[in-house]
């Protein structure tokens, strides 16, 4: 069965952007109208019938505790909706080589610095090397706030630097907002439900790695698509 013969959905006149201040609520209990996450998919490949390339998107409010770091993550999703996503290597000699050969899009050093510095060039992921942080944070207020500035705690401050682009070239990044709830795309409407499903426990499994062994750090989830509703969902 296709098309909205499954279920009966209002088409709301708002974008799914402009209600995204509605996911964010104190309550735990779970809306009388959430549905199971394969029922989710359903709905909005009902609503979305005829546009395989629109985007399903997740939307996790988390509870975690006072003073905790920033809520964020990478994970490898099982088949990744986005391509030509560019990586930025701060790199000399010998290591900037090997970036090249591993497929980084720009790899300099201290000139790359000052290309940054005036906003000469455009990229979605940054790495460097050991050597070359200590020039790199002369750039930290530019790429911080952006979460592009390359640290060791996440794996963007190394001297295996092909495996690094690898992993960059392949990983499916998130961080929570203000309001400490995740944003992010998941898939595209037209993967297979099987698809659009692993995809989404590969990102819930990575938020959920925030948690420092708290039971519910997760409090609510929605699922949503770009011009479908959101949807809570009760099992994610």
């Amino acid at each position: 069965m296709s098309g909205l013969s499954r279920f009966t959905l209002t088409r709301s006149p708002f974008s799914v952007h402009s209600l995204c201040r509605t996911y964010a609520s104190k309550s735990r209990a779970p809306h009388p109208n959430a549905v199971s996450l394969e029922k989710a998919i359903a709905m909005l490949k009902a609503y979305e019938v005829g546009r395989p390339q629109q985007t399903i998107e997740l939307h996790v409010q988390c509870a975690p505790e006072k003073g905790q770091p920033p809520i964020r993550g990478s994970c490898i999703l099982t088949r990744p909706f986005k391509s030509g996503t560019r990586v930025l290597v701060f790199a000399e000699g010998e290591k900037a080589k090997e970036a090249r050969a591993a497929g980084a899009d720009i790899v300099g050093g201290d000139e790359l610095v000052n290309k940054v510095r005036e906003d000469e060039v455009k990229f979605d992921k940054c790495l460097s090397t050991p050597e070359m942080l200590p020039k790199v944070a002369k750039i930290a207020r530019m790429l911080g706030p952006k979460g592009l500035m390359p640290t060791v705690n996440k794996g963007t401050v190394t001297s295996d630097i092909a495996e690094a682009i690898k992993f960059s070239k392949s990983a499916h990044d998130f961080r929570a907002d203000k309001m400490l709830i995740v944003h992010t795309g998941v898939a595209k409407i037209g993967f297979t439900d099987a698809e659009i499903l692993d995809n989404i426990q590969k990102v819930m499994a990575s938020i959920r790695e925030n948690s420092r062994g708290k039971n519910k750090f997760v409090s609510r989830v929605h699922l949503s698509s770009t011009q479908g509703p959101g949807i809570q969902i009760t099992d994610a």
